[in-house]
């Protein structure tokens, strides 16, 4: 009996990952033969799905968003477009977290994105409390998918105003991803955050510090006694966000990690 090929002869061949690598190397990807692996994995065998994420990759859209998910502590977190990406350096606000409220039992993820720091959290931690709130539908929506799966529940709202009453003086850890970039420097930012992420995700004001004055102003309500504030932010700006938090009534911490350029604020309720 002849032989048949299961791939009829107008189909397209599997691109390799030399040659995927190639293209993308040549527009710009610095890590081009992980970018590869990480397409022709999502895309399943599909030359087709290969074409459409290189395309899309080349074009300019963030790899997370191309592939799907984003790796964060050691978990694969789904990213939808519209969304901001979490960022590998904030794995470091969730060591702080833990480091600081071992034991925490309520645990809240303030401006959550995609949910990835309570996700993260909440993996660390097991039987836990987890709430995450944002104001952003599409941000709520994918979070909903990764902090769902955990037993956690996801708010939408503008900060404070998004959780339930009963959370108030009940919060360990309160950890608040807030936009910190300058709205003058929005334009600065590489084309994958500014063209592709939403706006109200990575702009903090004139001096990128409004949200997390907000935060800051309120957080003493909401945390249990020794429990932790924990807010990402620049170099340039750590000195007046200890302020900030200090006149709060939060015990200032500043905790930076040189390897992953990371710095967190932490203030812990006395």
């Amino acid at each position: 009996m002849p032989h048949r090929s299961d791939r009829s002869p107008s189909s397209p061949a599997l691109p390799s990952r030399d040659a995927v690598a190639a293209t993308l190397r040549a527009a710009g990807c610095v890590f081009a033969e992980d970018e590869a692996d990480m397409i022709l994995a999502a895309a399943g065998g599909d030359p087709r799905a290969v074409d459409a994420m290189v395309a899309r990759r080349v074009a300019g859209l963030p790899l997370e968003l191309v592939v799907g998910w984003a790796e964060f502590g050691g978990r694969r977190i789904v990213v939808e477009p519209g969304v901001f990406v979490p960022r590998r350096r904030t794995e470091f606000l969730v060591e702080q977290a833990l480091a600081r409220v071992p034991d925490a039992s309520v645990v809240v993820d303030l401006c959550c994105g995609s949910g990835a720091v309570g996700a993260a959290l909440a993996a660390a931690l097991g039987a836990v409390e987890l709430h995450a709130a944002d104001i952003d539908p599409a941000a709520v929506r994918c979070a909903r998918r990764n902090v769902g799966v955990l037993g956690g529940r996801v708010h939408q709202g503008d900060l404070f105003d998004a959780l339930p009453a009963r959370l108030r003086g009940r919060v360990d850890i309160l950890a608040a991803n807030v936009p910190y970039v300058p709205s003058d420097e929005i334009a600065l930012l590489p084309p994958e955050a500014r063209d592709h992420e939403p706006r109200v995700a990575l702009d903090g004001g004139a001096d990128g510090l409004d949200v997390l004055r907000r935060v800051a102003a309120e957080a003493s309500a909401w945390l249990a006694p020794g429990g932790s504030l924990l807010i990402e932010t620049s170099p340039r700006q750590a000195s007046t966000a200890l302020t900030t938090f200090s006149r709060a009534g939060l015990g200032p911490h500043l905790a930076v990690c040189e390897d992953r350029h990371a710095q967190v604020v932490i203030g812990t309720r006395p």
